[in-house]
């Protein structure tokens, strides 16, 4: 989660803080549909508007770093190193995010998602909304000028492979077999200026079948 530098900014991150791990702790213990905002409230020591002037619905708070993970996802299209690949820099972060969401203590938060309609609803929604977000970085990227499906459908890869990664035994090889996958189907579809240089058929048409019956 970003540091807010003010002293009237870190006041109000303190609290959004405190009103998500109270949630998150009542949910736990008596399970997610049992809990209402005005219990939250009450145990947080907090006015209900309060709790809606930091989270939109009671499904935002059990993904109470949201916000940041968008940017994160964002950031590492915008801020990767020169001349640094877009998979592998896209790697990178999927692969931190997915440690994140694998920690110790974090089954039992899935857990509950996974046996919540509402809460699985608003996973797919969050998931969306972060492939769109993402995608317009890369087509922001004036280095990699592809189109906006091949944008979306690379940021929906690379989402995706963040939520399949978290389901499997082994998270971090999930990640790496995945963008194997991606970064292979990138290469396949926008192979790198100098192989275009060295196959001069590399972006020619296919011949006309009228070619092909000749």
């Amino acid at each position: 989660m970003t540091v807010p530098s003010g002293r009237r900014e870190r006041k109000k991150a303190a609290t959004r803080q405190k009103i998500a791990d109270t949630a998150l702790r009542l949910f736990l213990e008596r399970g997610y549909d049992a809990v209402g905002i005005r219990d939250v409230a009450a145990e947080a020591d907090v006015a209900v508007t309060t709790i809606f002037s930091h989270f939109a619905a009671k499904e935002a708070l059990v993904f109470e770093q949201d916000e940041d993970f968008e940017q994160r996802l964002a950031q590492a299209v915008i801020n990767r190193p020169p001349h640094e690949p877009l998979i592998p820099a896209l790697r990178r972060e999927i692969q931190a995010l997915v440690r994140h969401c694998t920690a110790d203590g974090a089954a039992p938060i899935w857990r509950m998602v996974d046996e919540s309609p509402a809460l699985r609803e608003y996973e797919a929604s969050m998931r969306l909304r972060h492939a769109e977000s993402l995608a317009a970085a890369i087509a922001a990227d004036p280095g990699l000028s592809q189109s906006a499906t091949a944008c979306r459908t690379i940021a929906r890869f690379a989402i995706d492979a963040h939520s399949l990664a978290r389901e499997a035994a082994d998270p971090e090889a999930a990640v790496d077999e995945i963008f194997r996958m991606i970064e292979a189907a990138w290469e396949v579809t926008f192979p790198p200026p100098h192989a275009r240089e060295t196959d001069p058929g590399a972006l020619s048409p296919p011949p006309s079948h009228a070619a092909q019956t000749r």
